[in-house]
């Protein structure tokens, strides 16, 4: 699972200077205008490239779109290894936490789509069974578990990930998601998650 946002496939060729500019043509478009309503002509004008050739790259609009997210995600996971390095256990799920709160939440793509079309954001998600989330889960539980060797942590990253989810897929209610807030919360109900190190 973790290969699916680490690197591509085998079967895919590695990102080049083009690919890249279409997913940049491509994020930009889905940042202004959503994830429905643009089209490949769109991206093929912004990326100055034919529509054939994204066609050729990609296949299918839905493929472009998981593509993007896809690259994303990767950002994403990388700001938070960044956030936790050389942390503990307890103090990368807090600090994890609020950095993956905080990096959604500057995110145009994520606020774009969270406000204006969560049911086209959605099944994203859940692409080929939950793969995304999986993958996510799976990272996240090997960081965790450094200091706790053998700990089945996967549960508990999953319940981190759909807690953050909710947050900012449904804004309101009595939790705030600022940085103090959110570094609160979780020292008060997440980290009682976390098994005892053996």
């Amino acid at each position: 699972m973790e290969r699916l946002l680490s690197r591509p496939d085998a079967d895919q060729r590695p990102p080049d200077a083009l690919q890249e500019r279409i997913l940049d043509a491509a994020l930009a478009e889905f940042e202004a205008h959503g994830l429905r309503r643009v089209s490949m002509e769109d991206v093929a004008r912004r990326a100055r490239v034919a529509r054939t050739t994204i066609y050729r790259r990609f296949g299918t609009k839905e493929q472009l779109v998981q593509e993007v997210i896809l690259r994303e995600c990767r950002r994403f996971l990388s700001g938070i290894a960044a956030a936790t390095e050389g942390l503990s256990a307890e103090e990368a799920l807090v600090e994890g936490f609020v950095a993956g709160l905080r990096q959604a939440r500057s995110n145009p793509l994520l606020a774009r789509v969270a406000t204006g079309e969560p049911e086209a954001f959605l099944p994203q998600l859940s692409m080929n069974g939950g793969a995304v989330m999986l993958a996510a889960r799976d990272i996240l539980a090997e960081r965790l578990g450094r200091d706790r060797p053998g700990a089945d942590l996967d549960g508990v990253c999953e319940v981190l990930l759909r807690v953050a989810l909710s947050l900012l897929l449904v804004p309101g209610g009595g939790l705030a998601v600022d940085d103090d807030s959110a570094r609160a919360f979780a020292r008060r109900c997440l980290l009682r998650l976390l098994p005892p190190p053996r």
